[in-house]
């Protein structure tokens, strides 16, 4: 059946209350609309830095920046070898880091690593400001079901300091994290009428609690202690992304979803078993979303800081003899070296992710091609707040050109996410502390 109706990409619908929500992006919406392929951001982080061993230990070799050029080009290290198959797909950004991270508590540097917080937000009650992935939901949540996925090895939003998600809303908050792949694998996968309107209803029941409770908040703000006030606040945004996520998810309920395979998913997986089946299984719902174009932002927090959440004893099931903080605290070759070859096991999770995005391909390419990779931590080694380890990988289509390792010292970290919202065509004027984009680096684009 065919149609001369023509609707603006710009249509929206009036929702509950008055708020208004972007359409998908159907096939009315013209050829040009339908025919664009997605741009998508996903956002690794790793806690606690990374291993650069000591001169004096004489295990260079190991460091996870690059510590050599043969040929014109950097030499992988023993940590990111893994990654060698994707060397023209990749490259190492050094030098970087947040203003803000050196004047700051050292373990707030996951919180405001997507974000460059403030020291004092100009907004009361508020610590944080935006995430990176939640600009780039803001303006890709029309063409997909979900605005955007939040993960984490811990599910929820931790504390302060002690973050359990690196995603903040445009109000500063704190975005819950899942960490459990089946509720991940239904959340995406599963929207059909019977299971969204369990969960409208599971939602109105919570709503009315909290409704209930706000009858007296006037009074009972003045009893709660400022901990308890945050936790309210904190749940009450989690509602407000449940429904977010639900009134995505309706308004594509007629339309449906990309045929896949799914057989290699094992969705009993849990953050508490295996590390390498958790991690894998996790990244490759993230590879499936991308692929079926379900969201274009993701953000994924593999470990928390100071020792904190489940994955601090991930190096202990692996066969090393400390935990993942106390390595990052070693001073000792011994204990550097075995902090790199946690290192190693990372990479060898990316390289897996990598390789799945690879595989998924896209009308003028693959997946990895049209997506832009940030991997990273929000600290170099014990909390130094400098010489940020990042990873930038994909985005071949978006006008990023790899294969390189480009340092330049003191560039604010937020130059780096300006750079990437623009190589994704969203042409914000700044980023939070940022000055410029990046010249003369992998951003050709910028």
């Amino acid at each position: 059946m065919t149609t001369n109706l023509k609707l603006d990409r710009r249509a929206v619908l009036k929702g509950i209350a008055g708020a208004t929500l972007a359409l998908p992006v159907l096939d009315a919406m013209g050829e040009e609309v339908a025919e664009q392929i997605p741009r998508r951001f996903c956002a690794l982080y790793t806690a606690n830095g990374m291993s650069l061993p000591r001169p004096a230990h004489g295990i260079d070799q190991w460091s996870w920046f690059p510590s050599s050029v043969q040929e014109g080009k950097f030499v992988f290290g023993n940590s990111t070898e893994p990654l060698s198959p994707f060397r023209e797909q990749l490259s190492f950004l050094g030098g970087l880091y947040h203003e803000n991270g050196t004047k700051a508590d050292p373990h707030v540097c996951s919180d405001m690593w997507l974000t460059g917080a403030p020291l004092h937000n100009p907004k009361p009650g508020t610590y944080n400001s935006v995430a990176l992935d939640q600009v780039v939901a803001l303006h890709t949540k029309q063409y997909c079901r979900q605005p955007s996925l939040v993960l984490s090895i811990d599910a929820g939003t931790g504390f302060l300091s002690r973050t359990g998600t690196i995603s903040y809303s445009l109000e500063g908050k704190p975005i819950p994290a899942e960490n459990n792949p089946r509720r991940v694998f239904d959340r995406l996968f599963r929207g059909d009428r019977a299971s969204l309107a369990s969960q409208r209803d599971q939602l109105a029941r919570r709503i009315k609690l909290v409704d209930a409770v706000l009858e007296n908040a006037r009074s009972l703000n003045k009893q709660l202690g400022r901990s308890d006030r945050e936790k309210m606040d904190q749940y009450l945004t989690s509602l407000d992304e449940v429904e977010s996520r639900l009134i995505a998810s309706e308004k594509w309920i007629d339309i449906p979803l990309k045929k896949q395979d799914y057989s290699h998913l094992n969705l009993d997986a849990t953050s508490e078993g295996e590390p390498r089946e958790y991690y894998r299984n996790m990244f490759d719902l993230i590879a499936l979303a991308f692929d079926a174009d379900i969201t274009r932002s993701v953000a994924f927090m593999l470990n928390r800081e100071d020792g904190m959440g489940i994955s601090d004893t991930f190096p202990l099931k692996l066969g090393l003899s400390r935990t993942h903080h106390s390595l990052s605290h070693a001073e000792d070759k011994d204990g550097q070296l075995e902090f790199a070859k946690y290192d190693l096991f990372l990479s060898e999770q990316l390289a897996h992710f990598f390789g799945r995005l690879q595989e998924y391909q896209d009308k003028n390419g693959s997946v990895l091609d049209n997506s832009i990779v940030l991997y990273g931590s929000g600290a170099s080694t014990t909390h130094y707040p400098k010489n940020l380890p990042t990873l930038i990988a994909g985005g071949a289509n978006m006008g990023l050109r790899h294969g390189t390792y480009w340092r330049k010292d003191d560039t604010p970290m937020s130059n780096v996410f300006l750079s990437i919202l623009h190589s994704m065509g969203i042409e914000e004027s700044s980023f939070s502390g940022s000055t410029s984009v990046l010249h003369d680096s992998i951003f050709s684009r910028a």
